[in-house]
């Protein structure tokens, strides 16, 4: 199986557990089966929105999901029968450090529900804790060393959370931690752990402000030989203001071949309805036109910069 992944990706994200959980339902673990199957008919919203908005302007072959297996397994099998892109969550959720959600089993629960794509979301900081960082690149070794014998696509998603002496550096400010130190820990964080024989087919990014920025990152993912690694922009929760920039910014860079939207996608909707403030068709509506929104927003940025 070659290494990387071309096709343009229009990846809806709803993998989010312990946040959900707690933030949207108010639930502490361990569910009961009601509450259990309370977040999992939430996420079946969700899905139905994704499927709404499927339409000549948000082609099939490019748009995919992302969900969890345990809130999720029966929309990934429906998914796959329908010849959708998948994506399955394999870290533990709620976890600063890199763990196998299902421990040593996670090859037999990837396999179980056959995605397109094996995901991993970490965060690593390159100056930061450097046991902490040998213990985490250990374990994706061992997962991407997996995905490439088993001929498994495999997503990287790749945070890099700021450490204390990073922020005094910028006088605690955020955006510019975001604009001056970010993308550069992000290309370093790649490069280590591509030397470290980590190959992802797609690297999952946060978003970027300056086109250079993600003209670099391109060069960082296929570096080397990695000539068909791509990145999507992922939309970190932020403001619909926001997510727009960072689509545009990155659709104009060949190598940015689509994004993974979520919670600004779905959150809001979900919680006016768990709320009961709208119906669930509305709700579907309400996720479907957003995740419209965004594809339409990609593909006409990518189109202006041909």
């Amino acid at each position: 199986m070659s290494l990387g992944y071309t096709t343009p990706l229009y990846l809806l994200p709803f993998d989010h557990r312990s946040s959900y959980v707690s933030k949207m339902f108010h639930f502490d673990p361990p569910l009961k089966p009601e509450q259990q199957q309370a977040v999992a008919d939430s996420k079946r919203v969700i899905y139905d929105g994704f499927l709404q908005a499927l339409s000549p302007a948000v082609p099939a072959a490019a748009a995919g999901i992302l969900v969890d297996e345990e809130f999720g397994a029966d929309i990934l099998r429906d998914a796959n029968r329908e010849g959708y892109v998948t994506a399955v969550s394999v870290e533990k959720s709620g976890s600063d450090e890199f763990e196998f959600e299902y421990g040593d089993a996670f090859a037999t629960h990837i396999e179980a529900v056959k995605p397109t794509f094996a995901k991993v979301l970490v965060r690593y900081n390159p100056e930061g804790d450097t046991v902490l960082n040998q213990r985490q690149t250990a374990r994706l070794k061992r997962l991407s060393d997996y995905c490439r014998a088993a001929d498994q696509s495999f997503m990287f998603e790749l945070l890099v959370p700021a450490s204390k002496p990073q922020m005094e550096r910028v006088g605690n400010d955020k955006d510019a931690y975001d604009m001056e130190l970010r993308p550069v820990l992000m290309r370093t964080a790649i490069r280590a752990l591509q030397d470290a024989g980590i190959e992802p087919d797609i690297w999952k990014i946060e978003g970027l402000d300056r086109r250079e920025d993600c003209e670099q990152m391109v060069q960082t993912v296929r570096r080397e030989g990695r000539h068909d690694v791509s990145c999507i922009v992922l939309g970190r929760g932020a403001d619909e203001k926001k997510v727009v920039q960072w689509l545009q910014v990155a659709a104009q860079v060949p190598g940015f071949t689509g994004f993974a939207v979520g919670r600004t996608t779905f959150w809001d909707a979900i919680a006016d309805y768990e709320s009961k403030k709208v119906s669930r068709q509305d709700t579907v509506t309400r996720i479907a036109r957003h995740y419209g929104e965004w594809v339409g927003v990609f593909k006409t940025a990518a189109g202006a910069a041909l």
